[in-house]
């Protein structure tokens, strides 16, 4: 009996000993629920609501580019694309075997929509094709029957109107790379499909023309998927921006070209205003915006025109003859020469053993400055370098631009060269020849400038000695100018010869001369030899350049201004190859010019 008792009271001990530490248990569950539900009540219920609601970043339209009178240079229009949504289709194979009926699709095209619905949800639309237009939307909703999953949505691109014309002004978008997201921290950066300016006045204002990301709030279910909007909240779009381009010029400048290689810049020689500036051959924007191949990206860099350079801004080439007003200037200002000094060209003239010869076989006679920059005599100039020294002409040639980066804001801007001494001391460890100075007195040896540059040069020669840079900004007023510390007489003199070279008979760019309403230009030619003709290909019968590969044959230069008597406009035209700056160049430089003019006689677009 008493073992029975016993075993009684170890059995409702151990029970109130179970008991109690059910009783504890749940106490701390209660505590736990009253400690989640009271206290902790505001944070589980903010983190339920982020859980329900979903917020994403609204993409704001990008800021329209215009030309100086409106025109739109950089838009955006409606873009249509085709999607597929793979929870909606029966087989997503076959909706895609469908699809290539009415559309092709290319093999990386659909290795990339395989990828793509692979890493994303069924319910997830997965890019097809895009930049659709009416006729390829109306197929796909006409045959909608037999597309179970497709769909259309629609968005805005970036569409630029003049396509290759303005290239290398405008430039493109892209989409947004790893590093970019390094760079800066703008959440915009990480949405799909978002691009960004990479070259050009698209990336040089990009900030500017992003805008500000607006906020869409969504309820979505447990799977993500949306159930309905909640809020929107619409972003600030980019900036419109206005260019001092004028897209009539522009236009102009690049038909001008026709099959031929190079660059030309027009700029207003006072407000320093770029109203034309194109590089040519050009790309399409608006294929590389929607996306290029690897093998379409090699053709473009591997094709030996270069259409991807900016060759205003990145091509160096010797400025050959167009050089000569430098070296006048540089002489006179340093009473090397006057205005009276004659020298005599017999065709050629020696140093020491070596002969210099002129481009006139059988020599121009007696010249003084204005006639020997008129008919571009090169032993006037010969003697001239070997008067005043290459570092007066440095000098010279850097106060007008020249060897330096003008800092218009694109990118791959090369500085050029303009050689002295010093220079040739730090380089090669070697003393400067009297030989340099003479070859460097005619635009060539060791000196190589942009375009940009020598628009600079003529438009600070036009002007009379004013300090100008060239700018993509629209001005409503001409900027102060200072002056450059130059004599007024001695730049007069630079222009007569200049004036010459187009409107006096003997000139080189006699050809390309126009009268429109009493109004004339002043300009000067160059021609800059790529390598010389040897005499076995002289005796082969290769004498001229057109009997050269293209690739060898001379670059042919202008530059100009006009109305000569009251200038406004400067233009630099360079010919990758062009054989002559007389026959090729300045003929360009001309018409632009005239259009120029001519528009000004125009009525003015209503802006």
């Amino acid at each position: 009996m008493n073992r029975d008792n016993d075993k009684g009271k170890v059995l409702i001990g151990r029970s109130l000993i179970l008991a109690a530490g059910q009783i504890f248990l749940l106490l701390i569950i209660i505590a736990r629920l009253y400690y989640l539900q009271v206290y902790q009540a505001d944070k589980y219920k903010t983190l339920s609501d982020e859980n329900r609601i979903s917020t994403r970043l609204l993409v704001p339209p990008r800021g329209v580019i215009y030309d100086r009178h409106g025109e739109m240079l950089a838009t955006n229009r409606q873009n249509f694309q085709a999607m597929i949504v793979a929870e909606q289709t029966t087989n997503v194979q076959e909706t895609l075997d469908a699809f290539k009926k009415i559309m092709p699709l290319s093999e990386a095209e659909e290795d990339r929509i395989k990828k793509d619905l692979k890493k994303n949800r069924s319910f997830v639309p997965i890019k097809i094709k895009d930049n659709l237009d009416w006729e390829e939307v109306s197929k796909i909703q006409l045959n909608a029957p037999d597309l179970p999953g497709i769909i259309i949505d629609e968005g805005l691109s970036r569409y630029y109107p003049l396509g290759e014309k303005t290239a290398h002004v405008i430039g493109y978008v892209s989409s947004v790379s790893e590093q970019d997201i390094r760079k800066e921290d703008d959440p915009l950066l990480e949405v799909p499909g978002f691009k960004i300016g990479k070259a050009g006045i698209e990336k040089l204002h990009e900030k500017k023309l992003r805008g500000k990301g607006g906020n869409l709030k969504l309820e979505v279910n447990a799977y993500g998927r949306v159930m309905k909007e909640i809020e929107r909240i619409d972003g600030v779009p980019g900036n419109r921006l206005d260019l001092s381009i004028d897209a009539r010029l522009q236009t102009k400048a690049y038909d001008l070209f026709g099959e031929e290689a190079g660059a030309a810049v027009l700029i207003d020689v006072y407000s320093g205003e770029i109203l034309a500036f194109v590089s040519t051959p050009a790309y399409d924007p608006n294929l590389i915006t929607q996306g290029v191949s690897a093998k379409e990206w090699a053709e473009l860099n591997q094709n030996e025109y270069k259409p991807l350079m900016n060759k205003v801004l990145s091509g160096q080439y010797s400025p050959g003859s167009t050089f000569k007003m430098v070296v006048a200037l540089a002489a006179l200002e340093s009473g090397a020469i006057t205005p009276q000094t004659r020298s005599f060209c017999a065709g050629k003239m020696f140093l020491g053993n070596h002969a210099f010869h002129c481009w006139k076989k059988e020599g121009h006679g007696y010249l003084d400055v204005v006639q020997a920059l008129q008919h571009s005599c090169d032993i006037f100039f010969y003697e001239t370098a070997q008067k005043v020294g290459i570092n007066k002409i440095a000098e010279m040639a850097k106060r007008f631009g020249l060897g330096q980066k003008i800092n218009i804001g694109l990118e791959n801007e090369k500085e050029g060269l303009i050689p002295d001494t010093e220079w040739k001391r730090k380089r090669f460890g070697e003393p400067w020849q009297l030989g340099e100075s003479l070859i460097s007195g005619i635009g060539q040896g060791y000196i190589l400038t942009t375009p940009i540059q020598l628009v600079t040069m003529t438009a600070r020669i036009a002007n009379g000695g004013y300090n100008i840079v060239p700018t993509f900004e629209k001005r409503s007023e001409k900027p102060k100018l200072q002056r450059m510390n130059i004599s007024a007489n001695n730049i007069a003199l630079v222009k007569e010869g200049m004036f010459d070279v187009v409107n006096v008979p003997g000139g080189t760019a006699l050809g390309a001369r126009f009268d429109f309403n009493g109004l004339k230009m002043a300009g000067k030619t160059g021609t800059t030899q790529v390598r010389r003709i040897t005499m076995k290909e002289r005796q082969s019968g290769i004498v001229r350049q057109e009997d050269l590969p293209w690739k060898y044959r001379n670059h042919a230069l202008f530059v100009g201004y006009a109305p000569h008597d009251n200038p406004r406009y400067a233009v630099a035209v360079l010919v990758e190859h062009g054989r002559s700056g007389s026959a090729v160049a300045a003929p360009i430089g001309g018409k632009l010019l005239l259009e120029a003019l001519k528009l000004d006689a125009s009525p003015k677009p209503v802006e």
